[in-house]
């Protein structure tokens, strides 16, 4: 893993203001998680204050180092997730209902259902790759979330989503994904239009990566498989569930 885009962000390009990252470094510097590590992959919103909700997802490190990050997500893997105050997922409402009230989240504990996924977060980029593979083993697609650039501590990796995703398929055809989710986004004040130009420009950013096939697109992890032997990993201790 490679990319050529990606320059590794100095000490002073962390958004230190940012709620959630107190103390945190950027990654891609050393010290690097071992392969097999356990580590906890989180998803806090700007306004994020500790015990507030956010997506905890424990992983298991694949490779770690100046390039980027890789890790698996494995099948059942306990998670931490948003729902609404009542436990219902965000999925029963409208799109606007998800940004037009505040503070209406709880946090439930659920488990990572269907096939595992591996995460790719290059060093210094505002996404990650994800692969999906379906059932039968046959690889899916490629999927680009994106988010903040990823900083870390000893045991967590923390960014935000940016709502607006990016599908890559095995043909190398793209689609961009959930505009009508950043639309909301922005709509109700998550996000501002400024905000939105830039994700459509790292989206633009992908869609140049995956032009020339590049890393980690042409890195041939999508033939790559877990072992069967690793732990499933546990959530941290420090987080509590309302449901």
């Amino acid at each position: 893993m490679n990319v050529s885009s990606a320059t590794t962000p100095e000490p002073g390009d962390l958004p230190a203001q940012r709620p959630g990252t107190a103390g945190m470094r950027p990654s891609g510097p050393p010290p690097y998680w071992r392969p097999g590590a356990h580590i906890w992959w989180h998803y806090r919103r700007r306004t994020w204050l500790p015990g507030s909700p956010e997506t905890v997802r424990p992983m298991t490190v694949v490779r770690d180092d100046a390039d980027g990050l890789v890790a698996w997500l494995a099948p059942g893997t306990p998670v931490l997730r948003p729902v609404l105050t009542d436990g219902r997922d965000l999925r029963a409402v409208h799109v606007d209902d998800w940004y037009r009230v505040r503070d209406d989240r709880a946090l439930k504990q659920d488990a990572w259902r269907g096939p595992g996924i591996l995460k790719v977060a290059p060093t210094g980029v505002p996404w990650s790759v994800w692969l999906f593979w379906l059932p039968d083993g046959t690889f899916r697609n490629w999927y680009v979330n994106l988010e903040d650039v990823h900083v870390r501590d000893e045991h967590r990796v923390v960014t935000q989503d940016h709502v607006l995703d990016v599908v890559v398929q095995p043909d190398r055809s793209v689609r961009w994904k959930d505009e009508d989710e950043l639309a909301a986004a922005v709509r109700w004040g998550r996000y501002d239009a400024a905000d939105a130009a830039e994700f459509e420009k790292d989206a633009h950013a992908v869609e140049e990566v995956v032009a020339r096939w590049g890393s980690p697109f042409c890195d041939g992890w999508e033939d790559w498989r877990p072992d069967l032997s690793w732990p499933v990993p546990t959530l941290p201790p420090d987080v509590q569930a309302d449901f």
